[in-house]
């Protein structure tokens, strides 16, 4: 088994310190033990062939990284090529643009207690100047400016805590890199995601919730074989996801934004851990989904908190896209397209928010 595959028995159940409370709180204030999770409950029975059981998972380190060395921060970033975005471009046939991305907007779902606060400064915020009177307004944001809304995950966002509590060296992240060495107040040193490289790689969509014929449901899991139904439905070949590809999940769950914001926070289908190792074993970039963290919530396994973006993000660099919307992409039954995204380049950030694009 790849090396890369690690079980730790405490650190699969954490992440960053500063994620962790949060995250702990959301999972005992009742998505596991609460009614939205006895509705998931009752979701997963019924869906109980879906439910995936975990790869066997290796006890090895994952750093160095065995492709990008031990020094890497950029992840699966490498990916992109001038071979790559050529290869990419192949893809485009009719020179049509969709936005996958959300709107930011104070009322959207948020995890936790994230916050999302625009202000406009004055009214207007500056002028008049010179003889032609000219004014302007700015805008003040304050939020968590990668993990709101459409959110993409960098790799100072997750870790595992593999020692005792509160041992910052024991905590790592993507390439070994541990807390100690990366946090700061005004940013992290390493892993900022400054590091990643644009992104324009080709896209494949799995449309699960046409597979299914209605929106999954909290709890279910997307397994490989709902991956090869979707593929076969949709015409794909499973051989045309190459090294560096991006894949993307829709399960319906993205209807339920701005309409239903705590039946959308409260849980989510989405992949888990068999799903992920199908990803890397392809050598996949980037995830993508519809909902708020792309893996099920709550896991089939309830020792098991976010494990999917360990195993992606913290031992593979393979980055994380939340919270896109399909729905154009789908109705024109695109499935394949160059996918498009350059994270905001701010220092030290964990993650970026944005508008990535589909170009078909």
């Amino acid at each position: 088994m790849d090396s890369r595959y690690l079980k730790d028995k405490e650190g699969l159940k954490s992440s960053t310190p500063e994620v962790d409370d949060d995250r702990r709180a959301f999972l005992t204030a009742g998505l596991v033990g609460g009614a939205v999770a006895a509705g998931a409950l009752v979701a997963g029975a019924a869906h109980a062939q879906q439910v995936a059981q975990a790869p066997a998972l290796s006890d090895k380190p994952w750093w160095p990284h065995p492709k990008w060395g031990k020094d890497d921060q950029a992840g699966a970033s490498n990916h992109m090529t001038p071979a790559k975005v050529l290869d990419t471009v192949k893809l485009i046939k009719d020179g049509k643009v969709y936005r996958i991305g959300r709107m930011y907007e104070s009322g959207m779902p948020k995890f936790g207690e994230r916050a999302f606060t625009l202000r406009i400064p004055g009214g207007p915020t500056g002028g008049p100047f010179g003889t032609n009177k000219l004014i302007y307004n700015d805008e003040y944001l304050a939020t968590e400016i990668g993990q709101t809304g459409t959110q993409f995950d960098g790799l100072a966002h997750i870790g595992i805590q593999m020692g005792k509590d509160g041992d910052k060296n024991e905590m790592r992240y993507y390439n070994g890199v541990t807390e100690q060495e990366m946090g700061g107040a005004y940013g992290m040193r390493k892993l900022g995601i400054e590091n990643v490289k644009p992104f324009f790689t080709r896209g494949h969509l799995f449309d699960i919730e046409a597979l299914k014929g209605n929106m999954m449901e909290a709890g279910q899991e997307i397994t490989v074989a709902d991956l090869r139904a979707a593929l076969q439905k949709q015409n794909m070949q499973e051989a045309d996801i190459k090294e560096g590809d991006a894949v993307f999940f829709n399960t319906g769950w993205g209807k339920l934004w701005m309409k239903n914001n705590d039946k959308f926070n409260g849980g989510e289908p989405g992949i888990g851990l068999e799903v992920a190792k199908w990803c890397v074993d392809k050598g996949i970039a980037l995830t993508g989904a519809d909902q708020w963290a792309t893996e099920v919530v709550p896991n089939p396994n309830k020792d098991l908190a976010f494990v999917v973006h360990s195993e992606l993000i913290c031992k593979n660099g393979i980055f994380n896209h939340e919270n896109l919307d399909f729905t154009a992409l789908i109705a024109d039954r695109k499935y394949q397209f160059a996918y498009i995204f350059s994270p905001a380049p701010i220092k030290g950030a964990t993650g970026s928010n944005g508008g990535p694009i589909a170009v078909t």
